[in-house]
């Protein structure tokens, strides 16, 4: 799904991962979609919802291998758009 609408918008971004970790020790690997025309990262995001994140931000002071320090609390990803996590694999 997420490639026929890159395709549909002519975009191919690049696939990252990082990990994500809460202030309680909680913590899970993210897939992200990087894009480097803004316009296109806003379609993306307005169509399956998420996140933004800016590595130079986000990152622990930019390292290329830092992780993503969250704030707030944790909340399991089950629905994004379009996209869900299927029934059997929700508990």
């Amino acid at each position: 799904m997420i490639t026929k609408f890159c395709q549909d918008i002519g975009v191919k971004p690049q696939i990252r991962r990082v990990q994500s970790i809460w202030p309680t020790g909680k913590y899970e690997d993210y897939r992200l979609h990087c894009f480097s025309d803004p316009a296109a990262a806003k379609a993306f995001l307005d169509h399956f919802g998420g996140d933004v994140f800016d590595p130079r931000r986000d990152r622990e002071g930019g390292k290329i291998r830092g992780v993503w320090r969250r704030t707030g609390e944790y909340k399991r990803i089950l629905d994004l758009g379009p996209l869900s996590v299927p029934e059997i694999l929700r508990n």
